[in-house]
């Protein structure tokens, strides 16, 4: 008896070890499971805090190349601004330049001349001022005229159109003085200044072929070795420095004692 009490006590004593063994090993999964999950849990709120971290650092990091961006564009800006001066008061310097030396060349070839009257006095007559009166081909002009109160007029609104930038307009205004005054003491330079106004608006070309008729009509003009000077510089510009080249020798050899001459050999040793 005593053993069957033994025996039922020690199974009963298993069983109920086997139980809460089993009750035990479930409730510790489910302990693991819950830590498992919140480490989990964990891991993607950390891999969320992570991506708004990196989307802010790619927000900031454009946010700091717009930023770089602009402040090169104001400093480009500022650049530009600072050229444009700089190419304003250039051109006042080259206008100053041109008013001097032609008021120089004036006195030269025209000591005597009257003074200047107002534009309103010039001819208006349609075929006084045409150019189809032109000859294609002048023959050359060896002597020329003192120039008369009307045609400095006119020569002196076609320069004042030159010396505040309107090349085309000076062009014209040049083209009817010398259609209209060929023989005038002030038509040289009137040639030379229609040449010059082709080369600042960069026609090389016809620069070229405007000194060529300059040179040709009027040979014993002081103009001509500034004329040769332009034809150089309008080659140059075109990348024909051969031409450039032989030019300059020519002028330099013809007229020695010109300022042209001078600048010529400064240029020659730059080829």
């Amino acid at each position: 008896m005593l053993m069957r009490v033994s025996i039922f006590l020690f199974l009963f004593v298993c069983n109920v070890s086997l139980s809460y063994a089993g009750l035990f090993g479930d409730s510790k999964a489910r302990e693991d499971i819950a830590t498992v999950k919140t480490q989990v849990e964990g891991i993607e709120a950390r891999v969320e805090q992570m991506e708004a971290a990196l989307k802010s650092q790619a927000l900031l990091e454009l946010y700091t190349q717009v930023e770089a961006l602009g402040l090169e564009l104001g400093e480009l800006r500022g650049q530009i601004e600072l050229l444009n001066n700089q190419n304003e008061l250039l051109q006042k310097r080259q206008r100053d330049f041109y008013i001097d030396l032609d008021s120089r060349l004036r006195q030269i070839e025209d000591p005597n001349a009257p003074q200047a009257i107002a534009p309103s006095d010039l001819p208006t007559d349609p075929e006084t001022l045409s150019l189809d009166s032109a000859p294609t081909e002048p023959s050359p002009i060896t002597h020329t005229e003192p120039a008369t109160p009307i045609e400095r007029g006119a020569y002196d609104e076609a320069y004042h159109m030159f010396a505040n930038g309107d090349y085309n307009g000076a062009i014209s205004q040049f083209e009817t003085f010398l259609a209209s005054f060929p023989t005038s003491s002030l038509a040289p330079a009137a040639a030379y200044w229609v040449g010059n106004a082709h080369y600042a608006v960069r026609d090389f070309q016809q620069a070229i072929d405007t000194q060529n008729k300059l040179v040709s009509t009027y040979p014993e003009s002081s103009k001509v070795p500034d004329a040769l000077l332009n034809i150089a510089s309008s080659q140059i510009e075109m990348a024909n420095r051969a031409a450039a080249k032989a030019t300059l020798e020519d002028l330099v050899a013809k007229y020695p004692f010109s300022d042209a001459a001078e600048k010529a050999k400064h240029r020659l040793a730059s080829l």
